[in-house]
């Protein structure tokens, strides 16, 4: 289908663009959300006589959106979630809560904004990408843990140029690796015993010797 770009869409094209995609992302998507326009003849003289104020709208809305977005470089929020011993939430984060931790640090943004291609499921440092205008994208910092300590521990490990984003593979090693040290260590324990006691039986029996011993001198 071929369609006129009402505004900058990211790997398309920018406003004014005559382009052709698939129906379906018209239908659901570009069209309904007034992204672009078929590409009809009549659209076509009517986007070239609104463009001048399409173009001004459109500067408009890109100053506000970098104005918001001075605000949101740099930013870093934390979430607070339950997880289990390797990391694994309880639940997921999705694109929704990242919109309202930002709301909360004072920056208006929707969830339509958060360009989030999977909802997070363990701990760690993650970047997002928010989309406050088609041609003005920001980063910001996700740091999901299980406690403000964690939280603030994180971010000095990724300070330091460690990766606090752990794989459920790297997890599942770790837990192996752990599992293993702790069987190590009773079995050290164990046989510390058992020399304990093998050394206990050689010190009665060599007293129980020397009391025979004596018992013969007399």
């Amino acid at each position: 289908m071929q369609i006129i770009l009402l505004e900058r869409v990211e790997k398309l094209g920018q406003m004014g663009d005559e382009v052709a995609v698939k129906p379906g992302y018209a239908r659901n998507f570009l069209l309904p959300q007034g992204k672009a326009v078929r590409a009809t003849k009549s659209n076509r003289e009517r986007f070239e006589s609104q463009r001048i104020e399409l173009e001004a709208r459109n500067l408009e809305r890109k100053s506000e959106a970098e104005r918001v977005a001075n605000d949101l470089n740099g930013l870093s929020v934390i979430l607070i979630r339950a997880a289990s011993d390797t990391g694994q939430l309880y639940g997921s984060v999705t694109a929704r809560d990242i919109a309202d931790s930002i709301v909360e640090a004072g920056i208006q943004v929707g969830r339509g904004q958060v360009m989030m291609e999977r909802p997070v499921k363990t701990i760690g440092i993650f970047d997002f990408r928010i989309k406050l205008h088609p041609e003005v994208i920001v980063t910001v910092q996700v740091n999901v843990a299980q406690s403000q300590e964690e939280a603030e521990a994180q971010a000095e490990r990724k300070a330091r140029g460690e990766d606090v984003v752990v794989t459920e593979a790297e997890r599942a090693n770790i837990d192996m690796a752990e599992e293993a040290e702790r069987q190590a260590a009773q079995v050290a324990a164990a046989a510390a015993e058992l020399v304990d006691e093998e050394t206990a039986e050689r010190i009665l029996d060599a007293a129980h010797q020397d009391d025979d011993e004596g018992e013969e001198d007399k």
